[in-house]
């Protein structure tokens, strides 16, 4: 087995990869410029995390066999990892955005010393997570018949 084309792990980090790659091109046509922390970044579109955990079942789905334990294990780990950047880190960063929007208008108070932002862009929308999942079965399919 040759590591770089057959493995499951590289299939995996590249679909990350290239959903980050698409971010930061979603990111340069909607502001008009290039954000470095795109690259690097949680949330927007497409969801690498859903790219990430999606192109691992896939790719472990087409090596073992869909109906495996393998599979099942990557799949459910999967789904809980889409469920949470959809559900719980979505909602931290509307949260954030609500916090964030609170101390601008207090600025002038005593909440002066605490002038750091927290993060909004946390989660995903839906789609987000449907098209990162779409990225993650496409490379790992794309990657297992070359």
């Amino acid at each position: 087995m040759n590591f770089w084309s057959e493995s499951v792990l590289v299939t995996s980090i590249l679909s990350w990869f290239a959903a980050q790659v698409i971010k930061v091109f979603f990111s340069l046509i909607q502001n008009k410029r290039f954000d470095f922390r795109r690259l690097v970044g949680s949330g927007g579109m497409p969801s690498s995390h859903a790219s990430f955990v999606t192109s691992l079942a896939t790719a472990v789905g087409l090596e073992k066999g869909f109906s495996g334990t393998e599979f099942a294990i990557c799949a459910v780990f999967a789904l809980v990892v889409m469920y949470d950047a959809a559900g719980v880190r979505r909602a931290a960063g509307q949260q954030a955005r609500i916090l964030n929007k609170l101390m601008e208008e207090w600025e002038k108070s005593d909440f002066s010393h605490s002038d750091k932002h927290l993060k909004e862009l946390l989660g995903h929308t839906p789609k987000e997570v449907f098209v990162g999942a779409l990225l993650g079965i496409t490379i790992a399919l794309l990657r297992h018949m070359l």
